[in-house]
């Protein structure tokens, strides 16, 4: 059992930038695809990120592109987003997941990520 912790999210203002990290419990931390999904209120949860196992390769959804860098740093457990130039849009509780048996692969695939963190809340306020 994988167990992922995600910092603390936050409210900042339109245009701003917000970190997120999130830590996991597994040594073998580079086996997993690590990925961002967010879920806004009265939708469906949603691909945001994702970031293979070794941290080769990368994607992401086409309204973040350009504004959001998933990275990881395999060392330390840890995946993080950065989130530059954030929307009102991008209000969401953002959820990190790992999905096993990605080492060099990513996924925007929701039903492979077996283990999730317990999500945090990020307001943009305009």
């Amino acid at each position: 059992q994988v167990q992922l912790v995600e910092s603390v999210g936050g409210l900042v203002q339109a245009g701003g930038a917000l970190r997120l990290s999130c830590a996991a419990s597994d040594r073998i931390f580079s086996i997993y695809a690590m990925g961002w999904f967010r879920q806004a209120p009265g939708k469906e949860r949603e691909f945001v990120a994702t970031i293979s196992g070794t941290g080769g390769g990368t994607d992401y959804r086409d309204s973040v592109k350009d504004r959001f860098t998933i990275s990881r740093d395999n060392a330390k457990n840890t995946v993080y987003l950065q989130m530059n130039s954030l929307k009102p849009e991008d209000t969401a509780v953002y959820y990190c997941a790992a999905a096993p048996g990605f080492y060099s692969r990513y996924t925007r695939d929701y039903v492979k990520y077996q283990y999730w963190g317990q999500g945090t809340q990020v307001t943009v306020s305009s």
